[in-house]
């Protein structure tokens, strides 16, 4: 079973991530949701995109994410939003794991993909890493069934690759992660650094 939804995989990256504008058919066209957490009405926006095959952005979310959410995101002073960027097939896949746990265990499981990041991202080959990924959604409670018919998800995973080209050429993304704060770019940095620059953001 794992050996067949990696050629299926294989398959779908092969045509999706070198032809970014590869359009859906009009009657299975699906709208990708942001995922957000904190006040929808925070004065402050700031917007992440991380790919989960980045070391860098595995490091964000252990270090910086627990101080940027204490200080800022459950104070209700910023909204945060999670982009994804699939720079490779791995990546793609780890996201598609993550949002079929739905919206409101996303963090959860985006988390766990982060703190395992050198375990499953090394795993070997694809049937590997997939068998990795699938583990990691079966500990946050997804049945096989479901990660199966998630990573079999075509039109979704198109999707996922359109909705990434739009975000990235729209705000100009090349490199992870990348900080979009009220609509101005910033590349990764320490806390101490991104908290003075939300901090002017929020006239303080």
């Amino acid at each position: 079973m794992i050996k067949k939804l990696c050629t299926i995989l294989a398959m779908i990256a092969f045509v999706a991530l070198p032809n970014l504008s590869l359009a859906q058919d009009a009657e299975t066209v699906i709208e990708i949701p942001d995922m957000v957490m904190g006040d929808e009405n925070a004065p402050v926006t700031v917007i992440e995109y991380a790919s989960f095959t980045c070391p860098h952005c595995a490091r964000f979310e252990a270090d910086i994410l627990p101080q940027l959410k204490a200080d800022y995101i459950d104070t209700g002073k910023i909204k945060f939003v999670f982009r994804e960027v699939y720079f490779d097939k791995y990546g793609m896949w780890a996201s598609m794991i993550a949002r079929c746990a739905g919206p409101e265990r996303y963090f959860g499981v985006s988390k766990m993909i982060f703190d395992t990041q050198s375990t499953w991202a090394r795993a070997g080959g694809d049937m590997e890493i997939v068998n990795e990924l699938s583990k990691i959604g079966r500990m946050a409670g997804l049945e096989a069934e479901q990660l199966q018919a998630c990573l079999q998800d075509a039109d979704t995973l198109r999707a996922l690759v359109g909705w990434y080209q739009t975000n990235a050429t729209n705000d100009d993304v090349s490199s992870t992660p990348t900080l979009i704060i009220n609509g101005e770019k910033y590349s990764n940095m320490p806390y101490d650094e991104l908290k003075t620059i939300l901090d002017e953001k929020l006239g303080q």
